[in-house]
């Protein structure tokens, strides 16, 4: 009891110097070039619409922070691999960059990596993370899937209808 009672009262001395920076850090597993790749690659994924898309919501940074944190170093290096070898297909494709493509170029050569057997892990993680990110933010479950944190109300005031209570004789 001692002990819970001590940790109670030093929680908030050791929480003072906690920022939103601190509390969200992680490691980084990519480099800010291929952080912009990715961010690129799950936009062309979803691409903003009406609705935005993955790159507003930041499904990029989803994407890093799972892999780093719940996935085996196989995948953190597959992403990593995966990455360069997307740019370096895009040059070749159509002498550009992945970014600096446009949506058909970029559609048609996510579309080509999905059918390579030695892309088709690389683009299966990021696509279903890019999928799993976008539909768990905050925007889609708050605005489009109207997500109830606790389902079902309860009404207190709706009435009862009373009936006849005979007495047992």
């Amino acid at each position: 009891m001692a002990g819970a009672v001590g940790g109670l009262i030093s929680l908030p001395a050791w929480a003072t110097g906690w920022t939103v920076e601190t509390a969200h850090s992680t490691r980084q597993i990519l480099s800010g070039g291929q952080m912009d790749l990715l961010a690129d690659m799950a936009e062309t994924i979803i691409p903003a619409t009406d609705t935005p898309g993955a790159k507003a919501l930041n499904v990029h940074q989803f994407i890093q922070k799972m892999v780093t944190d719940c996935y085996e170093p196989k995948a953190q290096t597959t992403l990593r691999n995966g990455l360069d070898t997307l740019d370096g297909i895009a040059q070749k494709a159509f002498n550009k960059p992945f970014s600096e493509g446009d949506v058909a170029q970029r559609t048609a050569l996510l579309t080509q990596m999905a059918q390579d057997p030695a892309q088709k892990e690389f683009y299966g993680l990021v696509k279903g993370l890019t999928v799993r990110g976008y539909m768990s933010s905050e925007y889609v479950m708050t605005n489009l899937t109207h997500y109830q944190y606790i389902p079902g109300h309860y009404y207190g005031c709706v009435p009862v209808p009373q009936k006849a209570v005979t007495q047992p004789k």
